[in-house]
């Protein structure tokens, strides 16, 4: 999926945003990124120090940067819309802690994609 104009509402731009998080290899990165910045930022509130923040900011966009450059080989959307794309890797995230993120893709009529690994390890 492509972005034909500049979005400009979250609720325009979460479809897109799904799109472009169609590997199931892709999302699992992102959730592995994110739980670990959750954890440390976790870390930076229990402990009172802002160092663990900064191991957040590396560890939740070095993630999500190596599924795109190496899984998905799409650009990643933060560097166009990077609040935007900041709230929906937390919203991402709580779809697939909760389960329910199949069910979103479905809602929006998102189909996951498959790479030829993937294929032929379900064939």
């Amino acid at each position: 999926m492509s972005s034909p104009e500049r979005y400009k509402t979250f609720e325009a731009f979460w479809p897109f945003y799904l799109g472009e998080h169609g590997l199931p290899l892709t999302r699992t990165l992102h959730f592995i990124g994110t739980t670990i910045a959750f954890l440390m930022i976790l870390s930076a509130v229990v402990t009172l120090s802002w160092q663990p923040l900064i191991g957040a900011l590396v560890s939740g966009y070095s993630w999500a940067w190596v599924s795109h450059f190496f899984v998905e080989k799409n650009r990643p959307a933060t560097f166009t819309y990077p609040g935007f794309s900041f709230i929906a890797d937390w919203k991402m995230w709580a779809f697939m802690a909760t389960g329910k993120l199949n069910g979103e893709l479905k809602r929006l009529n998102i189909m996951p994609k498959a790479t030829g690994a993937e294929a032929a390890v379900k064939g």
